[in-house]
């Protein structure tokens, strides 16, 4: 009598092995494009690089010649208010309309696409729209003056003091509606039973949204968190369709910096330390977040 002898499991290397075959162009486009890119990025910044990359190092001369430039600084300063609000004002608003959608409202589907509707266009598109409409001449100002109310202004992108403000305005408007479709989703992602449960034990509603509900949508929060982050550093479409940077340099923006430095002032070795400079920033929002939604994940 012959024994059977169960064949053994494949090689866990070799499961799925023409979808891992497959899978090895986009792997070599990965490694060649994105991290080779970015390794030259960084080699490169070191160089005396004009309008061709060479390969003659001066160091930190670069990064010394970044942080002391006023425009540099300038970028940064409005980079950061914009950040700020931008991520403080878009959690607050989507969240705001995510839970009033979650109330089952009559024509949900129809708010739903108007509010996410202005994140289908193009920043270009958005910068545009909103340079009319707070245009001073035939915007918001001209219409509230026309209703009598002659000492009315209003002209953010006019105003170097303000203008950042304008340019909030319009990336709010595009991205908020986003934010909101992410926040029902969590919200309808959470058990009928537990709003029945604070319910009964008499708990307000905002008590239970805010020490319920919130804490338990921490990963929509966070992956939400870190879409709105990597936007804002790259931003650069909204501020050239809005003001070009101006009045002057006061609506600069380091993406802005980037090009300006690499394709009209031909510096490529100054271009090249200012994206370096945008690589840590975006590195300093990843990293954080990968730890605490896969490291976390593994420990506990």
């Amino acid at each position: 009598m012959r024994s059977t002898v169960p064949a053994g499991r494949p090689n866990r290397l070799f499961r799925n092995l023409n979808s891992k075959i497959a899978l090895i162009p986009m792997i070599l486009t990965a490694l060649v494009v994105f991290l080779g890119g970015t390794v030259w990025t960084v080699v490169y910044s070191f160089t005396r690089s004009g309008l061709l990359p060479r390969l003659t190092f001066v160091g930190l001369d670069q990064y010394e010649r970044l942080w002391a430039a006023p425009r540099w600084i300038i970028s940064i300063q409005n980079l950061a208010i914009y950040g700020v609000l931008s991520l403080i004002f878009s959690l607050v608003i989507g969240f705001i309309l995510a839970a009033l959608m979650d109330q089952k409202i009559r024509f949900e589907n129809t708010f739903r696409t108007i509010f996410l509707y202005p994140f289908a266009l193009s920043f270009i598109v958005t910068g545009l729209v909103w340079q009319w409409i707070l245009n001073p001449e035939f915007g918001v100002q001209s219409v509230v003056r026309s209703i009598g109310f002659t000492n009315f202004t209003f002209d953010p992108l006019y105003n170097s003091q303000i203008v950042i403000y304008g340019v909030l305005i319009a990336g709010l408007w595009q991205g908020t509606g986003l934010v909101m479709c992410l926040m029902l989703a969590g919200l309808r992602g959470i058990d009928e039973d537990i709003w029945k449960a604070a319910r009964v034990d008499g708990i307000p509603m905002w008590r239970t949204y805010l020490f319920i509900v919130i804490p338990m949508m921490r990963p929509v929060f966070i992956t939400t968190l870190v879409l709105i982050a990597s936007g804002i550093v790259k931003v650069y479409d909204l501020v050239v369709a809005q003001t070009s940077g101006g009045p002057g340099i006061a609506s600069e923006v380091p993406a802005k910096y980037v090009y300006d430095y690499m394709f009209q002032a031909q510096n490529l070795g100054q271009g090249f330390a200012a994206s370096t400079m945008m690589l840590i920033t975006v590195a300093i929002i990843v990293i954080p977040w990968a730890y605490l939604e896969f490291g976390g994940k593994k420990r506990g």
